[in-house]
């Protein structure tokens, strides 16, 4: 308890002396945080209620207890890319301080201590977006709930404190393979990642849909006779694990794909870096590709979905509720579908940015080596537009599929935004990654060399 106390003031002081390079980096953990905060927090009070109770938000979608569930599951869904987002924030600000951390081994500290300092100042972070968020949010409960029940209560406090401990554990979970020596390298240990894992999973949640499919249809209960709707939430499990994982064995799988092809056939120096840097490391980035291409399929499919829906809302035939409450499902479900997509995109550009970081040294070679850096500039482009390429396109096809089905059976009219989605996501990336141009300037600079 000693250890982790003297650690936590250290990682206090350390947060308190932040230079200014440094608190974009708070800045972007903050807001991450406060982002899951107040999904979680949002969460917790819609769980909090029982049965029927009318909702003044939200056109009466909140009313029932079906559609609250998938409001929350949505809600839940959505801390997914959160915590990645913590995760990479706490990489970036790995590598940014690795000659301050390297000052900490040679004042004695172990490697798990530097790792765990360095997760305990993303804790702080994340306390500090969690806190404003906390506040926010009851202060906006208060004014539509006039009586909060003491199980909203506890939900509330459990989040405001499950919050920073599970971005500090991101934070550790992120630095389990950096270790810094005390002559000021940060590097990276281990074997080179193959991919097994994704594929492991993958297989994973076919196996369980394929087991709670048979099962249904045997008419067996997948946990007991006693729990006959235990089915769909495995499925969705075994759905969602085999298309997260899925996801990022093919962005892994097309990325080492590229590099080999490209390697062979480049003509230009900043194609051969490119290929020669997804060949050597294809799943650096696979995690973040595999968040934008599910991105891409849902969105998709949620085109096809909405134009549905609003073809049957004004063909005039009669509607078990309100057009409003079903226009106020779409504009959510956009809503969510919109965040997620912000928080993939910021985190691509924070995993370019640390990228850049962790590679500053051997960059600074190469430029004075008599590389050009534009040539590096194209090369850090073309890492991600290589294969993202063929994935997204493979992932709005999907998506365009889905879509087209969708209009095929409800007889609408095939909404052919879907089919240019793939182009404004492939867009947006790249431009997310420009964004970390102006950091490769000050990585190539000479007095990087010093350290090599």
């Amino acid at each position: 308890m000693t250890s982790l106390r003297a650690d936590l003031r250290l990682a206090w002081e350390l947060t308190r002396g932040s230079d200014r390079g440094e608190w974009w980096r708070v800045t972007l953990t903050a807001a991450g945080a406060a982002l899951a905060t107040g999904f979680a927090l949002t969460a917790v009070a819609l769980a909090s209620l029982r049965g029927w109770r009318h909702v003044p938000v939200a056109s009466g979608l909140l009313n029932e207890p079906g559609t609250r569930s998938g409001v929350i599951a949505g809600l839940l869904l959505l801390l997914v890319p959160v915590l990645g987002f913590l995760g990479q924030c706490a990489r970036i600000g790995a590598v940014h301080r690795d000659r301050r951390l390297a000052g900490l081994r040679l004042a004695g500290a172990t490697p798990w201590q530097v790792r765990r300092i360095a997760a305990l100042e993303t804790g702080l972070a994340c306390l500090l977006g969690s806190a404003v968020a906390t506040v926010f949010s009851v202060l906006f409960l208060l004014r539509v709930w006039d009586r909060p029940t003491a199980l909203t209560w506890a939900g509330i406090a459990l989040v405001a404190v499950a919050v920073p401990l599970l971005g500090a554990a991101a934070g550790a979970l992120a630095l389990r393979r950096v270790v810094a020596s005390p002559l000021g390298w940060v590097r990276r240990v281990g074997p080179p990642r193959t991919g097994r894992g994704p594929g492991l999973l993958f297989l994973a949640g076919v196996v369980l849909v394929g087991v709670v499919t048979l099962l249904a249809v045997l008419g067996t209960s997948p946990v007991g006779a006693n729990q006959p709707h235990a089915g769909p939430p495995l499925t969705m499990a075994g759905v969602v694990l085999a298309a997260g994982a899925g996801a990022v064995w093919l962005s892994g799988a097309v990325a080492r794909a590229t590099g080999r092809i490209l390697a062979v056939r480049a003509r230009s120096a900043a194609v051969l870096i490119a290929a020669e840097r997804l060949r050597d490391d294809p799943w650096a980035a696979a995690r973040t590709h595999a968040a934008v291409l599910l991105v891409t399929i849902v969105g998709g499919s949620f085109m096809g979905v909405r134009a549905v829906i609003l073809h049957h809302l004004h063909s005039g035939k009669p509607l078990a509720a309100g057009p409003d409450y079903y226009l106020t499902g779409l504009d959510l479900t956009g809503a969510a579908l919109a965040v997620a997509f912000a928080i993939t995109v910021s985190g691509l550009a924070v995993g370019t940015a640390e990228s850049l970081a962790t590679r500053r040294r051997g960059l600074a070679a190469q430029v004075a080596a008599g590389v050009p850096r534009a040539v590096l500039g194209r090369a850090l482009l073309l890492e991600t537009a290589l294969p993202l390429a063929p994935a997204v396109l493979l992932a709005g096809l999907g998506g365009s599929a889905i879509a087209a089905s969708y209009a095929l059976l409800g007889n609408g009219a095939f909404p052919w935004a879907a089919a240019l989605l793939p182009l404004a996501v492939y867009a947006t990336c790249l431009l997310a990654v420009t964004t970390s141009l102006p950091l490769l300037d000050r990585s190539v600079r000479p007095g990087e060399l010093r350290y090599v």
